[in-house]
């Protein structure tokens, strides 16, 4: 799939999908502005907010009309949101940026930088980790602080930067395709969808962004748990299909450890009335741990457990059991 709009050379685009979040969004969106690089595009996403969000996204479309414009759409989560930005998007370089996030002012200018150097698709850096209402501290997130040079298989073990942290080329997220509407985990399916390419990755050893932690944590409105456990599942699925595309299988650590994600949401499938996603998951579980390890004593008795009390009943058992683990 190729991105709608034309590529402008140089060009970053941002892609700030928004709802309900105006006074975070102002200060997202003054961080991109204050980058040192330019040229630059801004694409707010309005994600059919219901406050004073909409107005604020059109003000600051209006006071940098050479640099910011709002779509507004109809509610259909981060993914979605962040499609309808990437579609009119005109950058050779693309970067998602979360509302409640923010950039350093060097980000673009480093990165593109390390970009054009050499063959690398994506480039990354220290992102800053901190509670909003608590004073900052320079704590790395996740493995932002390591010098990794393959996305795939870190990737496996959890998506280990925030949406934040990446600029990826052009060419790289066209060939991806479109982003999932899916309200859970699609923003790691989306990158083992771009690691699938075999990306190179460039580290830029300095602080490129901030995530900021806050009460009203979750960006977009929150649908029951059931729901976020099938799209979990299918985000699950896809990664998985997504590494063996890119030549990894059981005799991989870091396919082992996902292996065990795999089971594990496949006991809280069952646990919360998703008998069928449950079985699928199980199933792939063993496919990923290889044919000597799915044959292990808990594989075995999980299997006999769910054939005798069905898999609902096996997963609640199972996740009780799991919770008095020390």
């Amino acid at each position: 799939m190729s991105g709608a709009a034309e590529t402008s050379v140089g060009l970053v685009s941002t892609i700030i999908p928004v709802y309900n979040r105006s006074g975070m969004l102002r200060e997202a969106v003054a961080s991109v502005v204050r980058q040192t690089y330019r040229p630059i595009e801004i694409i707010i996403v309005d994600d059919g907010s219901t406050d004073e969000t909409t107005r604020v996204a059109d003000e600051l479309a209006s006071t940098h009309p050479f640099e910011v414009r709002a779509l507004h759409v109809l509610n259909g989560g981060p993914g979605w949101a962040r499609e309808a930005g990437r579609q009119v998007a005109r950058g050779e370089f693309i970067q998602y940026l979360d509302s409640d996030d923010l950039l350093w002012p060097r980000k673009f200018e480093s990165q593109v930088k390390g970009l054009r150097s050499g063959s690398c698709g994506v480039s990354y850096g220290k992102t800053r980790f901190y509670h909003i209402n608590s004073g900052t501290q320079d704590v790395i997130e996740k493995r932002t602080g390591e010098r990794i040079t393959t996305m795939f298989p870190s990737m496996l073990v959890g998506r280990w930067w925030s949406t934040s942290c990446p600029l990826y080329r052009r060419d790289l997220v066209d060939q991806a395709g479109p982003w999932l509407s899916l309200r859970s985990e699609e923003d790691w399916e989306y990158d083992c969808r771009i690691a699938r390419q075999n990306v190179r990755l460039h580290y830029c050893p300095e602080f490129v962004s901030d995530t900021r932690a806050h009460a009203d944590g979750l960006s977009f409105p929150g649908k029951v748990s059931s729901m976020r456990l099938k799209d979990r599942t299918l985000a699950h699925e896809l990664i998985l299909v997504h590494a063996k595309h890119a030549g990894f299988g059981p005799d991989n650590a870091e396919m082992q450890h996902f292996a065990r994600e795999l089971f594990l949401l496949a006991r809280q499938c069952g646990a919360a009335g998703l008998p069928n996603e449950a079985k699928r998951l199980f199933g792939l579980a063993r496919e990923a741990s290889g044919p000597e390890r799915a044959c292990g004593i808990d594989f075995l008795a999980y299997r006999a457990a769910a054939g005798v009390l069905g898999w609902t009943l096996a997963g609640r058992v199972a996740c009780s059991l799991d919770a008095l683990k020390p």
